[in-house]
């Protein structure tokens, strides 16, 4: 049996810390932890603050500084980690349409399921 990667919390967001409460009584209120491969949010940092060496573009050209939005740009900063990871997925394959779609097509084009994860990680782990 292989051994079981390591993993980290993402601070304090999104899934169930007391499962009872968020799944049977669907507590909107009840706190939530996202786990990742240890590293990944270090690995997130640098592609969403520098853009990974040219693998992408960093997030805060269109996103602001702080990834809390900039004009019609949304924030990502805190945002659900599966959220972000189905957005830039669905973008890469094509099947995410709206007004921004395209310009997002060349941000996520050489990314990774691993650095989709790791991106989704850190901005998950920012202060909205």
């Amino acid at each position: 049996m292989a051994a079981r990667p390591s993993r980290s919390p993402i601070g304090s967001s999104r899934c169930p810390t007391i499962p009872n409460e968020t799944e049977t009584l669907r507590d909107p209120r009840s706190g939530f932890t996202a786990y990742v491969p240890t590293g990944s949010i270090k690995k997130g940092e640098a592609l969403v603050t520098t853009g990974g060496g040219g693998k992408t573009t960093r997030c805060s050209v269109c996103h602001g500084a702080d990834l809390k939005g900039l004009g019609p740009v949304p924030g990502i900063a805190g945002r659900s980690p599966s959220y972000t990871v189905r957005q830039l997925f669905d973008t890469q394959r094509g099947t995410r349409k709206g007004v921004w779609a395209d310009l997002m097509k060349p941000v996520v084009a050489n990314l990774t399921n691993e650095d989709m994860l790791a991106i989704a990680a850190y901005t998950a782990s920012r202060v909205p």
